[in-house]
């Protein structure tokens, strides 16, 4: 079963696995999108995504990294 948008702490551990030397803060949303998009594990309707799923991406993605 692939990753859903929903699953943004699962989402962050995959995008920091493969991005490991990118600061979360300097990804624009239509980078990390394309981003998330691309991953293996993603399978979701690319159309259910918004600023708000991919803000808590990015947060979980900064706190992944503390």
């Amino acid at each position: 079963m692939g990753l859903k948008w929903i699953d943004t702490q699962e989402i962050a551990i995959e995008l920091s696995e493969a991005y490991p030397d990118v600061d979360p803060l300097t990804v624009s949303f239509p980078d990390m999108y394309e981003w998330i998009l691309g991953l293996d594990e993603f399978d979701d309707d690319p159309h259910h995504s918004g600023e708000k799923i991919l803000e808590a991406i990015q947060m979980a993605w900064i706190d992944e990294l503390s």
